[in-house]
């Protein structure tokens, strides 16, 4: 029998952390555990008000589960349990978890891989002024791959800005669906003078069908338009790549398969993720293996991490040790 137990737990962010949609100062955070015997999985999500999810909601929809769990659920189960999102991620990552602590067995060794790399992260830069975002980017000019928030009016600013504070560095920028046809327009032809590499969800998720016929000089990325394998219909005429984040996909199981998918069909793939601690990068370093563009800074715009944590040097990430997951 699996034992489950949930929390919440909260996690201040180093400043302020602003996009398009508002501004944090703490990540909330929520942490399933499963124990089986003497041994423990976790997995942690981010419920996003974006999608219409709370800590709260996420709790009850994830302690629905307990007389599953007593039934011997597993992961195949699960996907038809609960639908994409925050909860079934936390769960689905602690069942990989599980069974690796288990059988003694690395997840990825699970998944046929005989190693995991290092990987280069982006590193974020808070929607700010010009002039903030010009300081945010000279204190992390060093750091290979930056990525700017952005929202529209003054974009254009903001990334001449940064280019100045950070000129060695390649850089990407996300709208968050803060833009218009009229904002592409303008800005876009900027943007590839400064060689910006990747453009993530310039428009809403639904109103981004004008990307079919737009010129994209800058590959454009799904971020809020892609959720699991079923959205793939809607992105592969409109979009060049897809962020792959665990909270969207609910857990490693099905973005594994949106990743073959999505590849499949002629899309590259970046693996970002929400404001949350190592534990729930944890598994995305798994799914990041080859993958073009790795976001998984979020430990890094955090006051602290949890312990023990990933180990980044500047804006490389190693892979996490047994103790932390998989």
């Amino acid at each position: 029998m699996t034992e489950l137990a949930v929390s919440v737990e909260s996690w201040p962010i180093r400043g302020r952390f602003t996009i398009s949609r508002g501004a944090k100062t703490e990540a909330r955070v929520v942490v399933a555990e499963l124990k089986s015997g003497a041994f423990k999985g976790y997995g942690e999500c981010v419920p996003y008000a974006r999608y219409g999810e709370s800590c709260e909601l996420v709790v009850e929809q994830i302690e629905s589960l307990r007389q599953d769990f007593q039934h011997g659920m597993d992961r195949t189960e699960l996907q038809q349990k609960l639908p994409p999102g925050a909860a079934r991620n936390a769960v689905d990552c602690a069942l990989w978890d599980l069974q690796a602590k288990a059988s003694h067995t690395r997840v990825w060794e699970l998944l046929g891989l005989s190693s995991m790399a290092p990987l280069t992260t982006a590193y974020t830069l808070s929607l700010d002024s010009p002039e903030k975002m010009h300081a945010a980017a000279v204190e992390s000019a060093e750091r290979a791959l930056l990525k700017i928030k952005l929202s529209g009016e003054g974009d254009l600013d903001r990334v001449r800005a940064v280019r100045m504070g950070a000129p060695g560095a390649r850089l990407i920028v996300d709208a968050n669906e803060g833009w218009d046809l009229s904002t592409y327009g303008e800005i876009v032809p900027e943007l590839v003078r400064l060689g910006v590499e990747m453009i993530e969800q310039p428009f809403p998720a639904a109103r981004d069908e004008a990307l079919q016929s737009l010129e994209r000089p800058i590959p454009v990325c799904a971020d809020e338009s892609c959720h699991g394998c079923e959205s793939l219909k809607d992105i592969v005429d409109r979009y060049d790549m897809i962020n792959i984040k665990l909270d969207k996909t609910g857990g490693l199981t099905e973005a594994l398969r949106l990743r073959d998918a999505a590849e499949a069909q002629g899309l590259t793939i970046m693996v970002g993720c929400m404001l949350a601690t190592s534990l729930a990068m944890a598994p995305a370093t798994l799914l990041a293996q080859g993958a073009v563009i790795v976001d998984l800074d979020g430990p890094l715009l955090l006051e602290r991490d949890r312990r023990p944590g990933l180990r980044f040097e500047q804006s490389r990430v190693f892979p996490p040790n047994s103790e932390l997951w998989g």
